[in-house]
């Protein structure tokens, strides 16, 4: 298969010669053994030596076994464990100089000076102490006789580079941790919360849910606890109530496959990192924003989480909200923004009336941004309505209003409550039209698939025929493929992600027992790859087959030959993904057929097609919070755009989309250039690069494109303006 041409990455970054310790520390998070997987093979990858430091700190300190070189298959399948498999430990004589004076001695035994830390703050600041007393450790080491003045001088510097690990998101500087996918209210809280219970059992709402922090505190730094918000609502309204604590089964399951991806990402760029730094750079965090790993010196990440906690302690809560970053800020007020109705008295006022349809194919997260939208609609003094089954419900004149309450309890249900189908607008203009001016529509949010796009570009066309069409109108991607121009993500996409990797985590157990087992699995898409590679990653698969990336018979033996040589070493399960059209001629069975002839002898085949089971189901939380956010901004775009009469504009018909860091309105004209409509694919597409990734842990020999990789950045200005959300 076609490999990227950059070279730049075995030309300056070899790690041959250096040895990398990677440990976890703290309290357990998902995603930690797939972190800890991308960088013992992409440290193997590069020439290094890569040591697991088992029991964080404490296996430090402690050395023998709790120090032990990791080989490529000690990390074959530990991809959908939970937790940590080389163990978290508290370690307190960390903490004292003798203790770190022990860690020093056992990582210069073994030639360790680049350290991989995946944690929470407490443990990210240790490592950096630890770091910047590297070489009065090492004399102090050569005064006792332990080491001699050659391992001074070629250990003379220790490089530290973080993860966040932590299911709380608590650390500044990233917008999602590791983990993280699977503030105070003010005074007169508990009467507003009561309140709202009882308007919700007046309107016939017979279940209500209330989640409570661990350290949830009022503005007078007095805690909320469950059993006190139990007592006041059983006092106060009378209401049967039931009180659960998580606890840790938040810690525990399989990771998610938004939670293997970002740690495989931030692993590799962990390891490039190291591989970069030099004895005057500051040891750095792997972090995410938007879409893209950056890295950000650690300090200023651990001091502007401690300014936060602080503020939280001097009862400042704006300033700490300020603090955390615009992407917690955006969150926390959208959440506030749908969560409470305000009275009609003190809403705006509004003559404007928006209507909502979804268009194409059901995408798990089309109802959460359905309510987002209407909420939001609904708290700018517009009028809502709801369009049933698409652009053909819309020439019908399914049209109604819909109101606060309607979209109740929305967020978590799979599929379209609204109805959607995949007509295009084309041959029925006229009547759309009809009923714009009927129902008086002066605003259209299209939430949707390659359709939606497709049938916005009908309705921009006709705008000269048809004046009701002069509106704003603005299209939200939602769809499994992630094939629309414009946005690097769509709504759905995430959940069918889920998906393929829950189903290949159960096909690969059930070969536990006979091992040496290929699967051959096809997933949805069309000509989009995205499923397919994201999928494969997540999961672990030693290959993907996609129409972007053209295969021949020469790759498909060369892909046998690597698996039959793998499994000859080591007794483990293949995986093989194939997108459905990746291929007019070598199809699923193909490829099946040609693997089981070939492995014969060394592994037997197994097939599978997913189908539609990639579209079913309730939406993740990831598609639930994305398409949240980003309807509520697509509305607030509607508004501003109601409110300045812009109408015939060339950006009143616009696709909001993830673009990188930021969420970029865009219009649709400007996107055709983009667009392979004849594939209905975008003509670049982001997700090519994590291709070479999946190889590289695959064990495959290729080359990794380090143009696009993390560079050091600051704190205070790692967010551009748009950005305001979290993501792959």
């Amino acid at each position: 298969m076609a490999q990227p041409d950059n070279k730049k990455f075995f030309e300056n970054l070899s790690g041959a010669g250096k040895a990398i310790g990677v440990l976890t520390s703290g309290g357990d998070a998902q995603g930690m053994n797939a972190a800890v997987r991308a960088v013992v093979r992409m440290g193997i990858y590069v020439g290094a030596k890569v040591y697991f430091v088992h029991e964080g700190y404490q296996g430090m300190v402690d050395g023998g076994d709790n120090i032990k070189e990791a080989s490529w298959e000690s990390v074959s399948s530990m991809l959908q464990v939970g937790g940590t498999v080389i163990g978290s430990a508290r370690c307190k004589e960390f903490r004292a100089r003798e203790g770190r004076l022990k860690a020093a001695y056992n990582l210069v035994q073994r030639g360790i000076t680049n350290l991989c830390v995946i944690g929470g703050d407490g443990s990210l600041t240790g490592a950096n102490l630890f770091r910047e007393e590297w070489s009065s450790l090492l004399e102090d080491l050569l005064q006792q006789g332990l080491i001699d003045s050659e391992a001074v001088q070629k250990y003379s510097a220790l490089h530290i580079v973080g993860m966040v690990g932590s299911i709380d998101n608590d650390f500044c500087g990233t917008d999602m941790t590791i983990g993280t996918d699977s503030m105070p209210p003010e005074d007169g809280w508990e009467e507003q919360m009561c309140q709202k219970l009882s308007e919700n059992r007046a309107g016939k709402k017979r279940l209500n849910i209330i989640i409570v922090a661990e350290g949830a505190i009022d503005s007078k730094n007095k805690p909320i606890t469950t059993d006190h918000i139990k007592d006041l609502v059983v006092r106060c309204l009378g209401f049967d109530t039931r009180v659960t604590i998580l606890g840790h089964v938040q810690r525990g399951g399989t990771p998610s496959a938004f939670d293997r991806i970002l740690a495989s990402r931030m692993g590799v760029e962990a390891v490039l990192a190291l591989l970069e730094t030099t004895a005057n750079t500051p040891a750095c965090v792997v972090s995410l924003c938007g879409n893209q790993a950056v890295r950000l010196p650690l300090m200023e990440c651990v001091q502007m989480t401690q300014e936060v906690q602080k503020a939280m302690d001097e009862g400042k809560f704006e300033e700490a909200v300020r603090l955390r970053g615009r992407s917690f800020e955006n969150n926390l007020n959208t959440y506030k923004l749908l969560a409470h109705r305000k009275p009609e008295c003190e809403l705006p006022k509004s003559s404007f009336n928006v209507a909502v349809l979804n268009v194409g194919a059901p995408a798990a997260g089309m109802n959460a941004a359905v309510r987002a939208a209407v909420r939001v609609g609904i708290s700018e003094g517009h009028t809502m309505f709801a369009v049933s089954d698409g652009f053909e419900g819309f020439y019908k004149g399914q049209i109604k209003e819909i109101k606060w309450g309607d979209v109740g309890g929305w967020t978590g249900q799979g599929g379209s409550l609204l109805g959607t189908k995949r007509t295009l607008p084309a041959k029925h203009i006229d009547k759309i039209a009809e009923q714009m001016r009927a129902n008086n529509i002066n605003a259209l949010l299209v939430i949707g698939g390659f359709e939606a796009y497709l049938g916005l570009l009908d309705l921009l066309a006709a705008r000269g025929e048809h004046d009701a069409l002069c509106v704003p109108m603005v299209m939200v991607p939602a769809t499994v493929s992630n094939n629309i121009p414009g946005s690097d993500l769509s709504i759905g996409a995430d959940t069918a992600l889920n998906a393929i990797t829950d189903t290949c985590d159960r096909i690969k157990q059930s070969a536990s027992g006979t091992k040496r087992r290929v699967f051959i699995i096809e997933t949805m898409g069309g000509y989009c790859g995205y499923l397919a590679s994201v999928g494969g990653l997540a999961a672990g698969a030693d290959a993907a087959y996609i129409y972007e990336e053209p295969f021949d018979i020469r790759d498909l033996q060369a892909n046998v030959e690597h698996l039959t040589e793998k499994m000859k070493t080591s007794i483990q399960r293949g995986l093989v993904l194939r997108n459905e059209n990746s291929n007019d001629n070598y199809t699923t069975d193909f490829i099946y057929q040609l693997y089981s002839e070939e492995g014969r002898g060394v592994f037997d085949c197994r097939k599978n097609v997913l189908g539609h089971m990639q579209q079913g189901g309730a939406p993740s939380p990831f598609d639930r919070n994305f398409g949240t956010k980003i309807a509520a901004k697509a509305m607030q775009w509607i508004s501003k755009k109601l409110k300045e009469s812009y109408r015939q504009g060339r950006d009143s018909c616009c696709l909001l989309g993830m673009r990188r860091r930021a969420l970029v309105f865009q219009p649709v004209v400007q996107l055709k250039d983009q667009t392979d409509f004849v594939h209905r694919i975008p003509k670049e597409q982001w997700w090519l690069k994590l291709r070479p990734l999946m190889k590289i842990l695959a064990k495959y020999k290729t080359s990794y494109d380090v143009s696009d990789s993390g560079q050091l950045e600051h704190v205070v200005r790692n967010r551009p303006k748009e950005a305001d959300t979290s993501t792959l």
